[in-house]
């Protein structure tokens, strides 16, 4: 009974604690003490449950911000790749193709967590733009199977070939491209975002890589 206080204490403080952050951290919060749980063995991991589909209202939006706050965050580029994602996606919804350009909204528990597009370069070349995932989403495969999903649209809009450009320090999608095939062909150094940086372009020729 002597530490009945001092457990009713501890709950009060905790409680209080929690009640100090938003929704969205008390939720990031319980996750990751789920994740300490599932390390140490005391519960299951549950089953990794998300949904790929297209794009709804204000999801656009999403995208954009996504991007200039993650990347001014990670690798503090400045406002300018904000602009150029804003410019990539008004002008992919003026002028979408829908037979042979795509976007895809990763969702997990009702909220949104990656993003690609494959958009049009020419008849037989296209692009994949903006891939992205959200840091509470990533280890889960969610960025390679966005990126399976547009090389499986592209093979069924009879492209030839996918071209894309990232950055050097960008390992974990590199990784990615890499995995699915994608080979680099050049490199070029660059200050568009505020910092010195290494762009690199990528090429994966979809007939010669369904022949290997």
């Amino acid at each position: 009974m002597a530490f009945a206080p001092l457990d009713q204490r501890s709950q009060d403080d905790v409680a209080a604690m929690l009640g100090k952050l938003s929704s969205a951290d008390q939720d990031r919060l319980v996750a990751a003490m789920g994740t300490i749980e599932q390390v140490l063995g005391e519960t299951p991991a549950p089953p990794v449950s998300y949904i790929l589909r297209p794009p709804r209202p204000g999801d656009m939006g999403w995208i954009v911000s996504r991007h200039g706050a993650l990347y001014g965050e990670e690798y503090g580029w400045d406002e300018r790749l904000e602009a150029l994602t804003a410019e990539i996606v008004a002008a992919f919804v003026r002028n979408q193709d829908h037979k042979r350009e795509r976007c895809w909204i990763a969702e997990r528990d009702g909220e949104n967590v990656g993003s690609v597009f494959l958009v049009r370069e020419t008849d037989e070349v296209a692009r994949l733009r903006l891939l992205l995932v959200e840091p509470s989403a990533r280890g889960l495969g969610i960025g390679a199977r966005l990126v399976d999903e547009a090389l499986r649209f592209a093979r069924e809009a009879r492209y030839r070939m996918i071209t894309l450009w990232t950055h050097s320090v960008l390992s974990a999608a590199r990784h990615i491209y890499e995995r699915a095939g994608f080979r680099l062909i050049e490199t070029n150094k660059h200050n568009e975002f505020g910092r010195t940086l290494v762009g690199e372009t990528w090429k994966l020729e979809l007939e010669k890589h369904q022949q290997q």
